[in-house]
């Protein structure tokens, strides 16, 4: 038993739109003080944006797809790592003024220079 699906392009549309529009009601009744983690933990919607694209590229059969899903995966990836960066900078500005980020290993690590009494 075979099981073979299509979409054709009303209803792609429709369903983009009713995500879109979904969206921007749902994201427009978060308080500004959530925004930050919200977004923060929302990064992994643009992995799963990486995942599509690659399932897109490497289903494609024609040049318009291979393009399509190329893009798909390059603007994923790129919105993917942006995002990340910026809630860094953003949980950067509730540190302390003369706070450094530290890697996880270099806190534990011993110190390479004994001090001098």
């Amino acid at each position: 038993m075979e099981l073979h699906t299509s979409i054709n392009g009303f209803v792609a549309l429709y369903i983009f739109m009713l995500a879109a529009f979904s969206g921007w009601v749902i994201i427009g009744r978060v308080p500004a003080i959530l925004h930050t983690p919200l977004m923060s933990g929302s990064n992994f919607v643009h992995g799963i944006v990486v995942v599509g694209g690659m399932y897109a590229l490497l289903n494609a059969s024609t040049v318009q797809e291979q393009t399509i899903g190329f893009f798909a995966v390059l603007l994923g990836a790129g919105n993917a790592a942006g995002g990340y960066a910026v809630t860094r900078r953003m949980l950067a500005m509730f540190q302390p003024s003369g706070a450094h980020v530290v890697h996880a290993k270099a806190a534990h690590a011993k110190p390479r220079h004994p001090k001098k009494s």
